[in-house]
């Protein structure tokens, strides 16, 4: 059982999960019933598994060099070779899990897995280090979307909502990890930033996103979208400001970020306005 719990832990199971929750509540609200609920989760975790199982594949050795007792495949839990079958196994079933959903789908949820795949090699240690993350969160919503019966196209307002979204997740997600990514290499746009840059990045990108949700859909926005906003307005200072602290606290704002989501998914699902 601890050997599966590792394999499950070198995932990044909770961002992942995240994700995968989100736009399952997401699919729900829009109108996806019964199979198509599961497919979608299905679908949409396939892309979380890959990329977080080939993340911790590539970046072995360069956690083994920093001591990161905290990655299973680093502190001996797992093996380097389980956990690279189980991302190839995942990135292999993503378009498989989105036929059922038609050829649109397909394309969609398939150019999700190979975007968040490109972050992992070779964009992580780039400036461009944020773009997969905004192509991938982008299209995440607009397979959602196409998903339903009769492939409806998804609202410019939604791309754009979760693109940003992705983007001020990539640097929080980075926060914690800054120090020891510096040290063995890793320049990503989040590192060129430092910390603060960073945090003052994701609340912007985060608090943008949440107003897109609010203002974006037809017609004035809804008590809830108002709620929403207020939310992300608190939330997010609290997170960058306890991200500043200290490394420890990083943490902080990388949870502030998958609070915020939830609460913009919440939003859509109440408001009603996405198709």
């Amino acid at each position: 059982m601890s050997r599966v719990l590792s394999v499950i832990k070198s995932s990044h199971p909770e961002p992942g999960g995240a994700v995968t929750v989100a736009m399952t509540l997401l699919a729900i609200g829009v109108g996806h019933r019964g199979w198509s609920i599961l497919g979608v989760f299905a679908a949409v975790g396939a892309t979380q598994l890959s990329v977080g199982w080939v993340n911790d594949w590539l970046d072995a050795d360069r956690d083994a060099a920093t001591g990161r007792r905290d990655k299973p495949v680093a502190s001996g839990a797992v093996s380097r070779r389980t956990v690279g079958i189980a991302g190839l196994v995942a990135s292999l079933a993503i378009p498989l899990l989105g036929l059922p959903f038609g050829l649109r789908a397909t394309v969609l949820i398939t150019l999700v897995g190979v975007f968040a795949l490109l972050y992992d090699w070779p964009l992580k240690s780039t400036a461009f280090s944020v773009v997969p993350y905004l192509v991938a969160f982008g299209l995440l919503p607009a397979f959602v979307v196409v998903a339903l019966p009769g492939h409806p196209t998804p609202p410019a307002w939604l791309v754009a909502a979760g693109a940003l979204l992705g983007g001020g997740a990539h640097f929080a997600n980075v926060l914690p990890d800054l120090a020891d990514d510096e040290a063995t290499g890793v320049r990503g746009l989040p590192h060129r930033l430092a910390a603060t840059g960073s945090s003052v990045a994701a609340a912007l990108l985060l608090l943008a996103a949440t107003l897109t949700l609010v203002f974006g859909p037809p017609g004035p926005p809804s008590w809830p979208g108002w709620v929403a906003a207020a939310a992300s307005v608190v939330v997010l200072p609290l997170g960058w400001y306890a991200a500043r602290r200290a490394k420890g606290r990083a943490v902080a704002m990388f949870r502030a970020v998958i609070l915020v989501a939830l609460i913009d998914v919440l939003l859509l699902i109440s408001s009603g306005r996405v198709v």
